[in-house]
């Protein structure tokens, strides 16, 4: 175990942490290298990160692979993505079943998605699907606002098909309808590369998230950085827009 875990309170470790991962094209201009070259480094930054959360503890980490913006960047570099996601999962897989890693795919299966990309998809949750260690969410072809749109779809497919009985249009009504509704909004949202925003991820779930920015880019990213993330963390104090009485 890290010794950096030394001053980690493990009774207030983050249930749940999102992390968007960020920087890999950067990292590889820097070293004059194809930004393809970038995402590939980026698989054991990813990796050691998915270690580090097993071993500080946490029961959910969601990471932001793929966005539905993503689809507008040059056909080759999507290309590639899409043959690289395909090959992490074949190569990961069994690696992180050993881990008793439960992993799920968060976003929309549309025709954009190549259908050899999805069946890695299913080999994947169906090998880990009953797994009782972390749950890691894949955010892939994932966006928030797509996703609240789709939620509120479902809520009026509900409405016209006559079962809501009686359900109002309330937050928890739309909250019910996410992709995921069993999963537990982020206590800590983590961006890498230096850049200071959400971009679109988990809009509806990280309303109240903590968040903490890294200059590092992402393929410089492991462990070690989650835990100054969660070291921070564990420093703020948390009270959701209420005060209380001294």
């Amino acid at each position: 175990m890290s010794t950096y875990l030394n001053d980690i309170d493990r009774d207030r470790v983050p249930a749940h942490v999102g992390i968007v991962m960020d920087g890999n094209g950067r990292w590889a201009t820097q070293r004059g290298l194809p930004r393809t070259e970038g995402h590939a480094a980026g698989e054991e930054a990813m990796f050691d990160t998915v270690k580090g959360g097993v071993e500080v503890g946490l029961r959910w980490l969601t990471m932001f692979a793929f966005s539905t913006e993503n689809w507008g960047r040059p056909k080759s570099e999507v290309h590639f993505l899409m043959n690289f996601n395909r090959g992490l999962l074949r190569r990961r897989r069994a690696e992180l079943h050993d881990l008793n890693v439960r992993v799920r795919f968060l976003g929309r299966r549309d025709w954009r998605v190549p259908r050899s990309v999805l069946r890695e998809m299913d080999i994947t949750h169906e090998l880990t699907g009953n797994n009782t260690g972390m749950t890691l969410t894949i955010a892939f072809n994932y966006g928030g606002r797509i996703e609240i749109v789709d939620a509120v779809k479902r809520l009026l497919e509900d409405h016209d098909a006559g079962r809501l009985r009686g359900e109002k249009l309330t937050v928890e009504s739309i909250a019910s309808r996410l992709y995921f509704p069993d999963m537990p909004d982020p206590d800590l949202v983590i961006r890498t590369s230096g850049e200071q925003r959400i971009s679109n991820f988990l809009l509806w779930q990280a309303a109240y998230s903590e968040l903490w920015f890294t200059p590092v880019l992402w393929p410089d990213f492991d462990r070690e950085n989650l835990y100054e993330a969660i070291r921070d963390f564990q420093k703020r104090s948390r009270r959701y827009g209420r005060v209380i009485d001294d």
